[in-house]
């Protein structure tokens, strides 16, 4: 997989946990510790990113 190819999956993946924290945070059946670890996971991919944007450039 290029890098090119990785930060567009990543990409993908941090909208799809942005979609999912909207969800969890309208919804009243989901605790506060689920919506951390959503947090947590989209903040991972974030720097994932970000450190394969510097690498690159």
């Amino acid at each position: 997989m290029t890098v090119q190819a990785h930060l567009e999956s990543l990409e993908k993946k941090h909208v799809a946990l942005e979609e999912e924290l909207h969800l969890a945070l309208t919804s009243p059946s989901i605790n506060d510790i689920t919506i951390a670890d959503i947090k947590r996971r989209k903040l991972r991919v974030k720097d994932e990113i970000q450190r394969l944007r510097s690498s690159v450039h």
